[in-house]
């Protein structure tokens, strides 16, 4: 086939059908494209199943999380894992145990709060607003109590026990029966 450059000059491009290079050609070999299809339908098709397996085990592992489990019978209490007083304050489990047996819990709290707490206490002591079990006053406004002892009446006070003579010339012993853990009065 003949070309023409534009300045007369006619170049041919000779025929090399002939040449054949060895090392150059198309092998066969090289790729197998149904392998790499298969593959990749193969991976497309177990990946679509381990999606579908991994949201039914999610929505397995929902249901069982919305069941209420109960403890074992051997499992401690919320109380029973925090450590022995006395807490850290701010620590969980911090609080303070007034004398009417009522906790107030301070974990969250500032710590000035436990004196808050004691001072309430102490406060309704001496104005006499503590009650017994019963519902009657334990203790007498510190002013009532004040006038009282001023105008010479007596308080009321605990009745005595009459002392023990042998007590009182006794000493405390340990038994060997409980391993020293009671005593009993001897006399020397």
């Amino acid at each position: 086939m003949a070309k023409d450059s534009g300045d007369g000059h006619k170049t041919e491009t000779p025929d090399v059908s002939h040449i054949r290079n060895v090392e150059v050609t198309h092998e066969m070999s090289d790729i197998n494209v149904n392998g790499v299809l298969t593959f990749v339908v193969a991976l497309t098709v177990l990946t679509i199943a381990v999606y579908i397996g991994m949201v039914l085990l999610f929505n397995q592992f929902k249901k069982q999380a919305a069941k209420e489990v109960q403890p074992g019978p051997m499992a401690l209490s919320q109380q029973e894992r925090l450590p022995p007083e006395p807490r850290l304050q701010a620590a969980p489990g911090f609080g303070v145990t007034l004398e009417d047996g009522s906790r107030v819990n301070l974990q969250t709290k500032p710590p000035q709060a436990e004196f808050q707490a004691l001072n309430e206490q102490w406060q309704k002591e001496l104005n006499g607003e503590l009650k017994d079990a019963s519902g009657n006053p334990a203790t007498m406004p510190i002013d009532d109590a004040i006038k009282k002892v001023v105008a010479g009446d007596s308080l009321p006070a605990r009745a005595k026990e009459a002392p023990n003579k042998l007590q009182d010339w006794a000493i405390s012993v340990p038994t060997s029966a409980s391993s020293g853990r009671v005593s009993e009065k001897r006399l020397q």
